[in-house]
């Protein structure tokens, strides 16, 4: 715990000398004591009042500083009602993911370098309690039995955990910070992740109600560039959100119905899946269907949904290229369904319109690295338009990539722009 670690005090009247971890460990005993037993609707203004004032008894023989004392104080809230010693890391906005490999291995990522921090939990008890408290708030379980789930924390940072035995470290945690606000093409543009051109050309397509699918790599950008798209989306049409644990930040839309997919419990809740999800989208009367990520058989769902009637809806997938992109969408079809392959590319050719490829370079930016139309299936292979690619201009003297996005093709399918009133 900061500024609680080794000093030794002796208290006044030639009290036995204490260490302030070790006072600390007495209050927190004391706090959670009489917090463990309250109502979970007990606010928590309320509870860190109450520390205050166990602090305040606890510490008159003591001297504490101002900072002390209020770092005092934070740490044992964090640890009752948020996620103890992480939680200042969460609060760091330069912070973009943090991964607990254990009780005593706190990584994070930080300007899309990685670095081992100081930070440590006082056991995997400890650890195991924060697991706890983040799966029960979004109503889902892990356990031996079931020891992998995904959730989301409050801000909407996605969390992924894995427990032993499956883990050999101790229980591991994974979070993906996203900011508190919605990231926009404008903020995209001035980091360089795509250029004026090619912005002003995609919000031309999704207004056209193009349907785009957004590939990558893991930490790529997919969720933030979705998330970017979403606010040329019209806000009087009615979307739907799909997700296995929400962290889509759209608001442009007034009409929007956001649905997250469920686990099964022991309890005897029964699983609901993004199949479920999107089939039961279809009959909620929308005008663009959002599926945050696929991973499974539910790509044959979103791209029938996509076939339908649902025009400019979106999606993103993990990948190396955008041609492989069009080969995992093939390979997850086939998962959930006995079709020939020549149907399944048919399929995806009938339903994709637009497939931009983003990446990581080598300084660790993240950028728009293709963008293609997809055009039609002839002779057993799925026709590619290359629309934009990013090309590498040089390298600093820091390492950074100077580069711009190029223009190499023309858009073909001009139906949706000319039905939009956006055809040049």
């Amino acid at each position: 715990m900061a500024n609680f670690e080794t000093n030794a005090m002796t208290l006044p009247g030639g009290a036995n000398a204490v260490s302030k971890e070790e006072l600390y460990q007495q209050i927190k005993r004391v706090c959670f004591d009489r917090v463990i037993n309250m109502p979970p609707d007990v606010s928590d203004d309320v509870v860190h009042e109450i520390v205050s004032g166990i602090v305040f008894e606890h510490t008159r023989r003591v001297y504490l500083n101002v900072v002390e004392r209020s770092s005092l104080e934070t740490s044992i809230f964090n640890s009752l009602r948020r996620l103890g010693p992480l939680q200042p890391i969460l609060e760091d906005a330069s912070v973009t993911e943090i991964m607990v490999n254990g009780p005593n291995h706190v990584f994070i990522e930080r300007y899309g370098r990685m670095e081992l921090t100081n930070v440590k939990f006082e056991s995997e008890s400890e650890l195991l309690n924060i697991i706890n408290r983040i799966v029960k708030d979004v109503g889902r379980e892990v356990n031996q039995s079931t020891p992998i789930v995904d959730a989301r924390l409050k801000d909407g940072s996605r969390v992924n955990i894995v427990l032993p035995p499956v883990s050999l470290v101790g229980p591991v945690i994974t979070i993906r910070k996203f900011p508190s606000k919605a990231m926009s093409m404008e903020q995209l543009l001035d980091w360089g992740a795509i250029n004026e051109d090619a912005a002003n050309f995609i919000n031309k397509l999704v207004r056209a109600k193009y349907n785009i699918f957004i590939a990558g790599g893991t930490g790529s950008g997919k969720t933030t560039f979705l998330n970017a798209l979403s606010n040329f989306i019209p806000s009087d049409e009615r979307i739907i959100t799909i997700e296995d644990s929400a962290e889509l930040q759209i608001s442009g839309p007034l009409n929007l119905i956001s649905l997250e997919t469920r686990n099964a419990t022991a309890a005897g809740g029964t699983e609901i899946s993004m199949r479920d999800l999107i089939k039961s989208s279809l009959r909620m009367r929308p005008d663009r269907i959002v599926v945050g990520e696929v991973r499974g058989s539910e790509a044959f769902d979103m791209l029938q949904a996509m076939n339908t009637g649902h025009d400019g809806s979106l999606s993103t997938g993990h990948a190396n290229s955008t041609a492989d992109m069009l080969s995992r969408l093939e390979t997850m079809i086939l998962s959930g369904a006995d079709f020939p392959l020549d149907a399944i590319r048919q399929q995806i050719a009938s339903s994709l319109d637009i497939i931009v490829y983003l990446g990581r370079l080598r300084d660790k930016s993240r950028r728009m690295l293709e963008m293609c139309e997809v055009l039609d299936y002839r002779a057993g292979n799925i026709v590619l338009n290359k629309l934009y690619e990013f090309r590498e201009d040089s390298q600093d003297a820091k390492g950074r990539v100077r580069g711009d996005h190029a223009r190499v093709g023309e858009l073909q399918n001009l139906k949706k722009m000319r039905a939009a009133g956006l055809a040049p």
